[in-house]
């Protein structure tokens, strides 16, 4: 693994960019809504690195998880982020500031995806441990 992301177009098949600076294992994308901002977790590293898609420059690297990130995912709105990791917890970062606001914990192995309802107010979780757990969402 070369620890970079590429970007493509999809209708010609061609590369567009190229995101440079990883130190672990990418194992999670998502792009915020308005498309601007890609929120990159590792699953060999604690972190998630956002990056600029226009500038392709990293903007900021979120920590805090106790172990690999797994997955990430930006509310409908854009102002949170959701990130699941092998230390079995479900994040929720400020986008504008990042900062932790939030730890959901109850798994009992890791968690392998988190999704927002379509009103951003619940956080689904699903984990090895066989379970797929709702959070609500603090304003």
């Amino acid at each position: 693994s070369d620890k970079t992301v590429r970007l493509w177009d999809a209708r010609t098949g061609k590369l567009t960019r190229t995101l440079k600076g990883h130190t672990g294992k990418i194992t999670s994308i998502a792009y915020s809504p308005d498309g601007s901002i890609l929120a990159i977790g590792s699953g060999s590293r604690r972190e998630i690195r956002l990056w600029d898609v226009v500038t392709e420059r990293h903007k900021q690297t979120l920590l805090g998880h106790r172990d690999g990130v797994i997955s990430v995912v930006y509310s409908p709105d854009g102002r949170l982020l959701a990130s699941g990791s092998l230390d079995k917890t479900v994040y929720l970062w400020d986008t504008v500031t990042g900062q932790h606001k939030q730890t959901f914990s109850g798994h009992t192995r890791s968690v392998e995806s988190v999704v927002f309802s379509p009103d951003g107010r619940t956080l689904a979780s699903g984990s090895r441990d066989g379970t797929v757990l709702l959070w609500e969402v603090a304003s």
